[in-house]
């Protein structure tokens, strides 16, 4: 808000120590995040800044940790960089791989937890919804629920849900389970998991959308003869499209990012990039961390400019704001 021309001496001091107080808050906020974008360029294999950075003289920079990212686990790291060398890394690689499970594991947690998430918020939007408030809290509670306790009770539940390995049912699903026939070392289990803790923020986005949703609109495609497909697809998502992605954008970074429940109910074969990090810091700390912390950061930021662009996409459309 900008200082009004009629202010005082003593407003306008308060106008700026506010301003000066609000900048150092955020400094204060995103300096860890400040040191490892620069730190990730480190031609040592330090975690701190050498003297050639600090005199920004160029060989104290490199992309070599970044380079480590496609060699570590590769066969021949040093060989030819040919179609076979760039064939074994899409295969062998580690980071590759662990890269390639995050991306497979958050789109199917991503979709699920859209899927589920949109249908609860469109029926608690409903006025005639018994015990709205209670079964949001419920929905949302893996919002509040310290996650240790989430990843426990998944933990105990997969060791218990399991099918007979000689079952019909083992024929049908056993395919994205885990060798014993369990949601746990499964694919599917990770996927579940990180559509629970995805949930949430659909139901919450989807919901805010709704909060301005003229119901009368409904109410006149029914009256000219439209069935409730042709009212939810033609009428209703069109307007809360923008929560719907917004919530999808932030049930994938919550699953892109989520590691303490992969700890628990991961087998060898669901290696993501968070518990790949975790792993490297664990046994054996190396720069290529930073490197990957960085990428993850680009990452972020270009998924919250999307999920601003369609907050103001979405006010647009219902008349909240002119922007």
């Amino acid at each position: 808000m900008a200082l009004p021309t009629y202010a005082s001496p003593l407003e306008r001091v308060w106008y700026y120590t506010y301003i000066v107080i609000c900048v150092l808050v955020f400094l204060f906020l995103i300096s860890p995040i400040l040191v490892i974008l620069p730190l990730s360029f480190n031609a040592e294999p330090y975690f701190t800044f050498t003297e050639k950075m600090l005199t920004f003289d160029p060989e104290g920079y490199s992309l070599r940790w970044y380079d480590a990212l496609l060699t570590l686990g590769h066969p021949d790291a040093e060989g030819v960089r040919d179609q076979a060398w760039w064939a074994a890394v899409w295969e062998r690689s580690t980071w590759v791989q662990a890269a390639k499970n995050s991306f497979w594991v958050g789109l199917w947690a991503t979709i699920l937890a859209t899927v589920l998430g949109t249908i609860a918020a469109l029926g608690l939007s409903r006025p005639e919804m018994p015990y709205r408030r209670l079964i949001m809290a419920l929905l949302i509670s893996p919002m509040i629920v310290p996650i240790i306790i989430i990843a426990v009770g998944m933990s105990f539940f997969y060791a218990k849900a399991c099918v007979p390995p000689d079952g019909a049912l083992a024929a049908t699903v056993g395919l994205v389970l885990s060798e014993k026939g369990c949601l746990a070392n499964s694919h599917l289990g990770v996927i579940v998991a990180h559509a629970v803790l995805g949930i949430p923020f659909v139901i919450i986005t989807v919901t805010a959308t709704l909060s301005g949703f003229d119901q009368s609109l409904i109410r006149a495609a029914q009256s000219l003869g439209a069935n409730p497909r042709t009212v939810f697809f033609k009428v209703i998502m069109p307007l809360i499209l923008p929560g719907v992605i917004s919530g999808a954008l932030f049930a994938f970074v919550t699953s892109f990012d989520e590691v303490v429940a992969v700890l628990f109910i991961a087998g060898p074969d669901q290696q993501t990039i968070p518990r790949q990090m975790f792993n490297g810091i664990r046994e054996a700390i190396s720069p290529a961390i930073l490197a990957v912390a960085t990428i993850l950061v680009i990452i972020s930021v270009l998924l919250l400019a999307t999920v601003e662009l369609l907050r103001r996409r979405s006010d647009r459309l219902r008349g909240v704001t002119g922007r």
